[in-house]
């Protein structure tokens, strides 16, 4: 794989965000940036192909706005729940026009997301601090090493570990809620809660040998 168009990550579920970023400003973590909102449209095609072949076309806004695709991962049940896949991303000028090119070329809004996110470098390593609608993640992106290293630094090596994309999450939240949600919105998941033990579960039921 082209080490310049790869990605290289860990998520993990964790209800405390608060702890985590004290722990990474006790180890004189640098910040990168203000924590922003960001606005996620996950596209796919007329034959709804994308999502069946584990292939992400995604249009982003936060400070900046950009395009990404990713391609199929590897994650071997069982192992470490680290994602690896190609990833390619441009920043584009104009979040709208750039919606209405993929809408022109046929593609389609499969999943509107919202989070908010403020990311912090440890190291070598990238350490995101997501608050999702429906919970609180880590993503922890960098070599093998590097990753694990920062799971033990920031006491997290018994947090759920997700092989898995936000938008893969919010299928497995729909399948189980039985309801035709559309969007992963903070407006949408304003009276929905989970159970306490549902992403130890969902990590559990993804991260097995058999």
């Amino acid at each position: 794989m082209d080490n310049a168009h790869s990605e290289t990550e860990l998520k993990l579920f964790c209800a405390n965000l608060m702890n985590v970023r004290r722990r990474l400003e006790s180890m004189g973590a640098q910040p990168r940036g203000e924590r922003v909102l960001e606005r996620n449209l996950r596209y796919e095609d007329d034959s709804n192909s994308l999502a069946a072949r584990d292939i992400v076309l995604r249009l982003r806004q936060d400070a900046r706005a950009r395009l990404t695709l990713k391609m199929p991962g590897d994650s071997a049940p069982g192992r470490d729940a680290i994602l690896r896949r190609f990833e390619a991303e441009v920043e584009v000028s104009d979040f709208d026009t750039a919606a209405l090119i993929l809408e022109r070329l046929g593609y389609q809004v499969q999943l509107h997301y919202e989070k908010y996110r403020s990311t912090w470098a440890l190291g070598t390593a990238e350490i995101a601090l997501d608050e999702l609608p429906c919970g609180n993640f880590v993503e922890i992106e960098g070599d093998e090493e590097q990753i694990e290293h920062a799971v033990m630094a920031l006491a997290l090596e018994n947090a759920p570990r997700l092989p898995m994309s936000y938008a893969a999450i919010f299928d497995e939240i729909q399948a189980y809620l039985g309801l035709p949600l559309h969007e992963l919105s903070f407006a949408a998941f304003a009276n929905i809660a989970l159970p306490p033990g549902f992403y130890s579960d969902l990590a559990a039921s993804h991260n097995s040998d058999g």
